[in-house]
């Protein structure tokens, strides 16, 4: 298949980008890695106006980390580089979990966090852990900067909370808190090869025993990254047991909303809600034991 064509841009600065996204209006297009809009191209489901590409803008490639506030990357920081970042393998390690297992080498080192983000697939894999950890979102237009919870970002299968002239130029994570654990686990056929059909992360906060607070994420199993509620309330304030976790895994799956379609069935991708939900309270609370 060959590439539809397109104006390309690569401006140096933010500013000339989001003046070429206003100028250029509907029709135009971010990039900051490529590995989901050239595929969308090559397979005839995006003819785009114009394509903005952000690689050559300095400042937005960083990963950055604050003992005192917390984790900052980059809209053009690439997906391999969280892999060999020592704050987020000490601090983060569901993030770690997500990217170790998400699509093969040769898109890790192209693709970037936000890029993953703003496809607004259901199954991002980054997406879930990130969303338990309280992540932010910075939005940039010509207007100015406008911070989002990551939890309100996600509208729909390939839709955000996003403006019309709008660019997504990092996103922040807090540090997180003492006592408290993170996991990120997903199934698929093949790996990170294929798309997750069902994943889940959790981060939770204990007390001695008690779980003092926890979030609960599935993806791929509802139009968007789905926090689970009813579960959260299930654990919060009660003594960690297997009974709890065990109920935990039937109240995941009874909350998710999966369809049936080339991956999985919707009955399969409940079942394996329960248990991905189990696996990732056990982890996180091992994992709070360290911090």
């Amino acid at each position: 298949m060959r590439l539809p064509k397109f104006e390309y841009f690569t401006p140096k600065t933010l500013n000339e980008a989001l003046a070429l996204l206003k100028e250029q209006g509907e029709g135009a297009y971010i990039m900051a890695g490529g590995t989901d809009i050239v595929v969308k191209m090559l397979h005839g489901r995006l003819r785009p106006k114009s394509v903005i590409a952000l690689q050559e803008i300095d400042g937005i490639n960083k990963i950055s980390f604050s003992p005192q506030e917390g984790l900052t990357i980059g809209a053009t920081a690439r997906i391999v580089n969280i892999l060999s970042h020592p704050d987020i393998l000490q601090y983060y390690p569901a993030l770690t979990d997500a990217v170790k297992v998400m699509a093969n080498i040769e898109v890790r080192n192209m693709g970037t966090v936000v890029g993953n983000l703003c496809n607004a697939a259901p199954s991002a894999d980054t997406a879930p852990p990130l969303i338990t950890m309280g992540s932010v979102v910075v939005l940039t237009s010509l207007e100015g900067e406008r911070r989002l919870s990551l939890d309100e970002f996600f509208k729909g299968p390939g839709i955000t909370a996003m403006n019309q002239g709008e660019i997504m130029t990092s996103v922040f994570v807090p540090l997180p808190q003492p006592r408290s654990g993170g996991s990120y686990k997903r199934i698929s056929a093949r790996c990170g090869v294929d798309i997750a059909p069902a994943s889940a992360g959790t981060m939770a906060v204990f007390r001695d025993e008690i779980c003092s607070d926890v979030k609960l994420v599935l993806g791929a199993v509802a139009p968007i990254p789905l926090r689970a509620y009813r579960t959260e309330n299930l654990l919060r304030g009660k003594q960690w047991t297997h009974e709890l976790i065990q109920d935990a895994g039937y109240e995941a799956a009874e909350e998710s909303m999966p369809i049936s379609d080339c991956r999985a069935s919707a009955e399969w991708r409940k079942k394996m809600v329960a248990v991905l939900t189990r696996r990732t309270l056990v982890e996180a609370y091992e994992r709070s034991k360290k911090n």
